[in-house]
C-alpha cells in the first residue's frame, strides 16, 4: 500500500511539474520574450538574455521535480563547462536531459528538434534564444562552427532522439561533421538515469517503481586530431569519429539498460 501511494504521489508530482512547464512556456512565449524582442534590437544580445532567462526557468523546473520527489540528480565535473567554445555532445536517455545541461551551463546554444520551433509551448523560447534546428542540414553545421569560433558553447544530442530502452544507440553524423570540419575537440556529457523514465514513446504518467536518479558526468575532452591525421578525406574522418562516438556512448547506455 505504501509503495502504491508513493507511486501515485510521483505521478501527481510529474503531472504538476509538466503543467507548470507548459504554463511557464506560454507565459514566456506570450509575454516575456516579445518584451525582450521589443527592448533589445541587437540579435546576439537578445539571444544571450533569452538564454539566461531560460537557464533560470529550466533550473526552477528541475528543482520543482526534485522537491516533489520525482527525481534526484548529481552533477559531476560541470566546472569543465565553464570554458568557452565547447562542442558539447551528450547521450539522450530521457525527455529532460536537454533541460539539465541548459539549466547549469551559462549562455549555451543548442541544436533542437525542428518540431520544437512549431510547438506553441516552446516556439517562443527556441526563436528568442536563437537555438538552431536540426532540419537545417548543412546550414546548421556551418552555423554551429561559426558559433564555436565566436567563443560560444554548442550542445548537441547526436542521436537526434531519445535512446531506446535496449540501450542501442545510433548516431547521426552532424555532430561529427561539426567536429571534423571545424577542428573542434568534443566535450562529452554522459547522462545516466536509473531507473529509466520519460523515454521515447512512454507516457509521462508511467512513472518507474522508484524515484529516478540522474547523474550527469562531464568527461575528459575527446580530441579530433587523431581522426584528422588518419585520413585526408573529411568524409572518412567523419565516419570514423561517428563510429567511435557511437561505441563510446553505447557502452554507457547498455550499462544503464541492464541496471
Amino acid at each position: 500500500m505504501a509503495e502504491w501511494l508513493n507511486r501515485q504521489r510521483r505521478v501527481l508530482g510529474t503531472g504538476l511539474s509538466f503543467l507548470v512547464f507548459g504554463l511557464g512556456g506560454l507565459i514566456l512565449g506570450v509575454f516575456v520574450f516579445p518584451l525582450v524582442r521589443l527592448l533589445v534590437s541587437d540579435g546576439p544580445r537578445r539571444h544571450a538574455i533569452s538564454r539566461e532567462i531560460l537557464r533560470y526557468a529550466f533550473r526552477f523546473f528541475i528543482e520543482l521535480m526534485r522537491t516533489v520527489g520525482v527525481l534526484s540528480y548529481e552533477l559531476v565535473g560541470f566546472e569543465r563547462l565553464e570554458r568557452r567554445g565547447l562542442l558539447i555532445l551528450a547521450n539522450h536517455p530521457s525527455l529532460i536531459d536537454t533541460l539539465f545541461v541548459l539549466a547549469f551551463v551559462r549562455g549555451c546554444n543548442c541544436v533542437v528538434n525542428a518540431a520544437l520551433s512549431r510547438n506553441p509551448f516552446t516556439l517562443g523560447a527556441v526563436r528568442s534564444a536563437g537555438y538552431l534546428t536540426s532540419d537545417s542540414g548543412v546550414t546548421v553545421i556551418a552555423k554551429c562552427i561559426d558559433a564555436l569560433e565566436e567563443g560560444g558553447n554548442v550542445l548537441i544530442f547526436p542521436e537526434g532522439t531519445r535512446t531506446p530502452l535496449s540501450g542501442e544507440i545510433k548516431l547521426r553524423r552532424g555532430a561529427s561533421n561539426i567536429a571534423i570540419r571545424g577542428s573542434r575537440d568534443i566535450t562529452p556529457v554522459v547522462v545516466h538515469c536509473s531507473p529509466r523514465t520519460l523515454t521515447k514513446g512512454e507516457k509521462w504518467w508511467h512513472v518507474p517503481s522508484r524515484k529516478a536518479e540522474y547523474v550527469l558526468e562531464v568527461r575528459d575532452d575527446i580530441p579530433v586530431s587523431p581522426f584528422l591525421a588518419g585520413s585526408r578525406e573529411p568524409a572518412i574522418a567523419v565516419r570514423q569519429l561517428t563510429a567511435y562516438l557511437q561505441q563510446y556512448f553505447t557502452t554507457e547506455a547498455r550499462a544503464d539498460a541492464v541496471a
